[in-house]
């Protein structure tokens, strides 16, 4: 049976584009008003207008750069000043790069680190007694196929969706007794603007999903009588991590590396 979020505020970042749009649309086709956080403020003014408008639910939207740490409190205080309740938490923002280390931007290094796990972590805090005390709401923390295994070339992302997985793992231990439904979604190539992004294609590897396909699996395991700690969406992609934990190191490595076209 499908999870019901009427009655509830879901609160997603990253949410202008890509996989972020996609949980905006779902939730509040099952009921919950939204609260959206990203750089861009025009685009998401623009799809709480649309959702609003077709779903008959309240949208509100906070343009802010959750890259910059001062960030991170604003949300908190933004919720807080609007009376919003937060039930649900789809921590969606993120970005990667391509390229070895050692010619690596350090501030586009160091901002990586900021958005993939420093924000991540923060709001998590932030807002999870109140997703303990709901109890009818989830947590979803936006990984990567790219965290089951050391990822050359692209080192700093394959570290920080490691971190993300296994921080949602144990959240998802410690929250087991409240009724709070808490996964790491590991999606592989989306067709999002991640890659442009990344500025390159050999960070693909395997088949594009659609964001469609990637959140149709990310409910899937919201709806699940004992939701997963971690789900990998597509099966292709599900073999892959598989294999990603049980090769060790020396042997994935340079196979991992010949992905990535190095």
């Amino acid at each position: 049976m499908s999870v019901q979020f009427a009655g509830t505020t879901a609160l997603v970042t990253g949410a202008s584009s890509g996989l972020g749009a996609e949980f905006a649309r779902v939730l509040t086709a099952r009921g919950a008003d939204l609260v959206l956080v990203a750089r861009r403020l025009e685009r998401l003014e623009a799809m709480a207008r649309e959702l609003e408008a077709r779903h008959g639910i309240m949208a509100r939207v906070l343009g802010t750069d959750l890259g910059v740490p001062a960030s991170w409190g604003q949300v908190r205080a933004f919720t807080d000043a609007e009376g919003v309740r937060v039930s649900t938490l789809v921590n969606n923002a993120g970005f990667g790069t391509y390229g070895v280390l050692a010619e690596a931007d350090p501030a586009r290094a160091d901002e990586e680190v900021r958005l993939n796990v420093g924000a991540l972590t923060a709001l998590t805090r932030a807002y999870l007694p109140d997703l303990m005390s709901e109890g009818t709401g989830a947590l979803v923390n936006v990984a990567s196929t790219a965290s089951f295994q050391p990822v050359p070339a692209m080192a700093v992302y394959g570290a920080t969706k490691a971190y993300v997985r296994s921080f949602t793992a144990a959240v998802a231990w410690e929250t087991r007794n409240t009724g709070l439904r808490v996964t790491a979604l590991c999606p592989g190539a989306t067709r999002t603007e991640f890659f442009d992004v990344v500025g390159s294609e050999h960070a693909k590897v395997g088949r594009y999903q659609s964001p469609e396909q990637v959140v149709r699996t990310a409910m899937r395991a919201l709806d699940a009588r004992h939701t997963p700690p971690v789900v990998v969406s597509g099966a292709a992609n599900r073999v892959v991590a598989v294999l990603g934990r049980l090769a060790p190191a020396r042997a994935g490595l340079p196979v991992t590396a010949a992905l990535m076209g190095r």
